[in-house]
């Protein structure tokens, strides 16, 4: 059984200027598809996430 990927929100939810959530990272289409993913998908997203925070230094 795979485990329950948790959502990376933390509650402070205002888009950049590249169309991300200042609080998780995330863009508007995985926030709002976000509990219709399969764990395998959210996993993913996940992973992006740490690629993004990287990538701007967070």
């Amino acid at each position: 059984m795979t485990e329950a990927v948790p959502s990376p929100c933390i509650g402070l939810c205002r888009l950049n200027e590249q169309r991300l959530c200042i609080g998780c990272y995330r863009t508007v289409e995985e926030i709002t598809g976000w509990r219709d993913r399969s764990e395998h998908d959210k996993a993913a997203i996940v992973r992006c996430i740490e690629e993004r925070r990287q990538q701007h230094n967070i």
